[in-house]
């Protein structure tokens, strides 16, 4: 008899092959257990052989009802604090369709265009609303959040700036995180920052020494808004590059930064639609004059043209990949924030100009009328001119009157003794204002607010308001109803292809379950709207989650202290460097930087270190894909005296288990450098070994890959930094938030205390729900899921790597080289024929070009792993009948792949082979058919031609 659903073991329902597919692909494999396999493929000298030390597996019923009891732990207090977080009302179609919403949340990065259509056209969206509102011409596809976007914004400016040499100036009216995430990333590459008063421009003493950039908060963190026009003209008179931090809300009202001559403006757009999340994810964002297009970090979205000449996005300038460029990379970000993105887009769709301009005057008067309710009860505001954000000072009282307010049920932001902030969003109701009044003994009415909002009068006037237009493209005024916005939302969704439609088998990805229960508790009011800077008692049941989240990544990892503020995979990867770097310096150690990474490593490896102010060395890789213990020990012998560290992919980035690992890092540390496991690869490693204890000091990890945070179309993502005990005073910090570090770490490395939180429940819940077992049996079934799909492939395909017995680890490289030399069928050509079989394809040319790099995962039961594997089989049939000249090297399936439905409809037909079999190939189900919407894209030409803007008028005429 079944077992009811709150008694069924959700082990059963992460991992896909059940029992008797596990025993079917063990015999292909050639062994008889889980167990025995995993021994055989796992180098004995870096087993794990005791029993994880976690709580055991529970119930989805009952890991909700945890949940719920964590949530009911933290209080939603009305979040008046600002400090760039705000409260917002996501609309329900957004959160449902899109947030909530697999065909959003399970996609993946871009990459493959044809099958992306949907996702591109919701960023090229997002790159309008950035572009229009801040009057820059360039926008890029999404940051991680405003921190760091003003520290991308740094690195752009000392690239692309006259000044060679000099300062970066900081308003000291900026955002007290931005300013330290900027003190964090500048520090090691030698940029000096001066924080000044810059209302009345920059101090001479400081334009003396040279300024090569400036950032300017617009409206400023006190909530002050003023004309920045003078001081950028004078800061261009000094040769400096200009960067203003903007609210995109606060630009429907004020005037841009490109109107007041800026040349980069950064930010969040946390408040279009975004819950505040106890401080994340948040999509951040960077535009630029058109001049400095191609130096922008992160990801771009352009338009091409498919094989027929019609429109088409990409990715565009993907050489700036950090994949590719590695040390020489301008920027170390690999990912981005793409769901959140789209969100915050689509709630510009949804409202369009007018209704976020109508968003934003209520906002404003709302201030306006606070504003003046203080005034006339005796209190004395700071600044005329504000958007939301109202500074007050009271002497001695401002603790007072915060406490006071929060008995009201508002948070206030106490600047110092004498001074509080407060801000207010779309939330913000008359009762709030009363309850701001009263704590700070002003007998102002809610019932007021109309008379007090008519008397405060033009608080916005003169140059500091807007003049031009903006979001004039006709997707902005089309969906005013949910039911056109519901329709927009399915038609986009309907172009794209994700886990929700099929296996997504990329190598180093992990696009695993993600299972609806550890999804559920992300949209909860209690995790959702609070805000990253309340009160750490109003976050009790947050910061439960957090540290239990911790220690269990500490104990799946072999390390001692694990913080989770990183939120990318790539800022993990910087945290940990920059842990490595302040542990040597604070042993006297101040010469050792370089840093040893194989030539396989990730790209990001590489920028990495570079951003944490180290050489990098490069290690030869064998043929067999394993480092060169040979160059190692040159370079270690070498670098002696200088060798910081060690970075090195395990399993390594060819899909191995190298079974000198232990010996590697032995001898690293006898030459006194420190050992760096990247992460990436944990999927293969999670209760079978620890890299913490073979050999490891520091590792990130990808919660996005192997602890089940989806992809989100290219992000969200969270990179937690895992140190041995020694590195742990050097782990990341928060000047807002004591208990977020050490007091002795390196600074903050994102603008949250605790990075993405909004997003750990996910990870949380991963754990609970497997248990320590489950963990373990997720990971064999994934080494197994691997294996047998190279041992399917392996006739039809050489497999490139292989480590004991001849197995690999959770992923697999299957070589196309030789059938292109034989046959002029590129890798390109594969990848695309896959999506005509109804597969987003594998990695391609990573590690090495010309390959497929397939990793299953546990998620895909045997059904789905045979049908991709008939389909790779199918593809070489059909590349020996090119090779066998059936079919011409420039005309067959796979030169033309992908086939859309127009090209089936079409009315001659003039190929060598047939309609059905383009696209209904290998007995495909015509009922079960993914059409893709375009045929494939030019990327050359959309890098010839970069363009960012919407879709043309006429998709949208009738």
């Amino acid at each position: 008899m079944t077992s009811p659903f709150h008694e069924r073991p959700f082990e059963q329902r992460h991992i896909g092959p059940d029992a008797d597919a596990q025993a079917k692909m063990l015999a292909q494999v050639g062994y008889s257990s889980l167990d025995e396999l995993t021994s055989a493929a796992v180098p004995a000298a870096i087993r794990s052989l005791e029993a994880l030390d976690l709580p055991g597996a529970r119930s989805e019923a009952e890991v909700l009802a945890e949940l719920r009891a964590l949530a009911g732990r933290n209080q939603v207090l009305r979040p008046m604090i600002g400090l760039g977080y705000h409260g917002t009302f996501t609309p329900p179609v957004i959160l449902r369709n899109v947030l909530e919403n697999p065909s959003w949340y399970t996609a993946y990065t871009p990459y493959q265009p044809e099958i992306s259509q949907g996702r591109l056209e919701a960023l090229i969206n997002f790159q309008t609303v950035v572009s229009d509102l801040t009057g820059l011409p360039t926008s890029g596809a999404s940051l991680l959040d405003e921190g760091t976007a003003a520290a991308e914004a740094v690195a752009l400016a000392r690239r692309v700036g006259k000044v060679k040499g000099g300062v970066f100036v900081i308003d000291a009216d900026a955002l007290p995180q931005t300013i330290a995430v900027i003190r964090t990333r500048c520090e090691p590459t030698g940029v000096e920052t001066v924080v000044a008063d810059l209302s009345e421009g920059i101090p001479a003493e400081v334009a003396e020494r040279g300024v090569f950039g400036v950032l300017l908060q617009y409206p400023g963190a006190s909530g002050a808004v003023r004309d920045l026009a003078p001081v950028i003209e004078q800061a261009h008179g000094l040769g400096a590059v200009v960067a203003v931090a903007a609210d995109l809300l606060a630009l429907t009202l004020i005037a841009s930064p490109g109107s007041l001559g800026a040349d980069i403006a950064i930010g969040t757009t946390q408040r279009f639609g975004v819950p505040m999340g106890f401080g994340g994810p948040h999509a951040g964002y960077m535009s630029v004059r058109a001049e400095y297009a191609r130096s922008l970090p992160g990801r771009l979205v352009g338009v091409s043209v498919d094989a027929d000449g019609n429109r088409a996005y990409r990715l565009a300038l993907q050489t700036r990949e950090q994949h590719i460029r590695r040390e020489k990379a301008t920027s170390n970000i690999c990912t981005a924030q793409v769901l959140l993105a789209v969100m915050a887009s689509m709630y510009a769709v949804y409202h369009g100009p007018d209704g976020l301009k109508e968003i934003a005057l209520r906002t404003h008067r709302y201030a306006a009328a606070l504003a003046q309710g203080l005034q006339q009860g005796g209190v004395e505001i700071l600044h005329d001119a504000f958007f939301d954000t109202v500074t007050a000072r009271v002497p001695g009282r401002a603790a007072e009157v915060v406490d006071s307010a929060r008995l009201a049920g508002v948070n206030l932001r106490q600047v110092d003794a004498d001074t509080v902030g407060i801000s207010c969003d779309e939330t913000t109701t008359a009762a709030d204002l009363a309850g701001v009044w009263t704590a700070f003994g002003v007998h102002a009415a809610a019932g007021d607010l109309e008379a007090l909002n008519s008397a405060a009068g033009e608080v916005l006037s003169g140059s500091l308001l807007r003049t031009d237009d903006y979001l004039t493209h006709p997707v902005f005024h089309g969906h005013r109803s949910e039911t056109g916005m519901l329709r927009y939302l399915r038609r986009l969704a309907d172009k794209d292809y994700a886990l929700d439609r099929g296996m997504i088998p990329l190598g180093s990805c992990t696009m695993k379950l993600n299972a609806t229960t550890e999804m559920e508790a992300i949209t909860w009011p209690e995790f959702a709207d609070v805000h990253p800077f309340a009160p750490e008692h109003q976050a009790a049941g947050y910061l439960t989650l957090i540290h239990e989240l911790e220690d269990r990544l500490a104990e799946l990892t072999g390390y001692d202290k694990v913080s989770l503020q990183p939120n990318a995979g790539s800022q993990g990867e910087l945290a940990g460097l920059l842990a490595v770097r302040a542990y040597h310096r604070a042993n006297g150690d101040t010469g050792r930087d370089v840093c040893l990474i194989p030539s396989s490593a990730h790209g990001t490896n590489a920028a990495s270190a570079v951003m944490a102010g180290m050489r990098v060395v490069v290690v030869k890789t064998l043929v067999d894909g394993d480092v060169d213990v040979e160059d190692l020990t040159a370079k270690i012998e070498q670098h002696r005296d200088r060798l910081a560290v060690l970075m090195v992919t395990y399993p390594s980035t060819h899909g191995v288990f190298e079974e000198n690992i232990a010996d590697i890092c032995a001898a690293v540390h006898d030459a006194g450098g420190q050992v760096y496991v990247d992460g990436a690869n944990l999927n293969a490693m999670v209760g079978l070994a620890k890299p913490g204890r073979f050999g490891g000091d520091v590792s990130h990890l990808n919660l996005h890959k192997t602890f089940c945070i989806p992809h989100g179309g290219g992000g969200p993502g969270v990179g937690p930094v895992a140190v041995r005990s020694h590195l742990a005073p050097y782990l990341p910090n928060h000047p807002l938030q004591p208990s977020a570090g050490p007091e002795t770490g390196v600074g903050p490395i994102s603008a949250a205390p605790w990075g993405s939180a909004a997003i750990l429940p996910i990870s949380w819940s991963y754990v609970r729900l497997m248990g320590g077992e489950g963990l373990k049996r997720a990971t064999q079934v994934a080494v197994l899921s691997a294996n047998y799909i190279a041992k399917r492939l392996a006739p039809y395909y050489p497999v490139l790597y292989t480590g004991p017995a001849g197995l690999v680890a959770h992923e697999c490289i299957i070589d196309l080289r030789p059938l292109a030399k034989a046959a002029g069928v590129s890798v390109d050509d594969v990848a695309k024929r896959l999506i005509d079989y109804g597969f987003h394809a594998p990695t391609m040319s990573f590690p090495v070009a010309g390959t497929l790099m397939i990793e299953p995962t546990e998620s895909e039961d045997l059904g789905e792993i045979d049908r991709f594997c008939e389909a790779m089989i199918a593809i070489r049939g059909e590349i020996d009948k090119v090779g066998a000249g059936d079919w011409p090297v420039g005309d067959n399936p796979l030169a033309n792949a992908p086939h859309t439905a127009a090209v089936l409809a079409a009315g001659e037909w003039e190929h060598p082979y047939t309609r059905q079999e383009a696209v209904f190939p290998g007995g495909l189900n015509p009922a079960e058919k993914y059409w893709p919407p375009v045929r494939r894209i030019d990327g050359a030409f959309g890098d010839r031609n970069l363009v960012c803007s919407c879709p043309p008028l006429e998709d949208y005429e009738g």
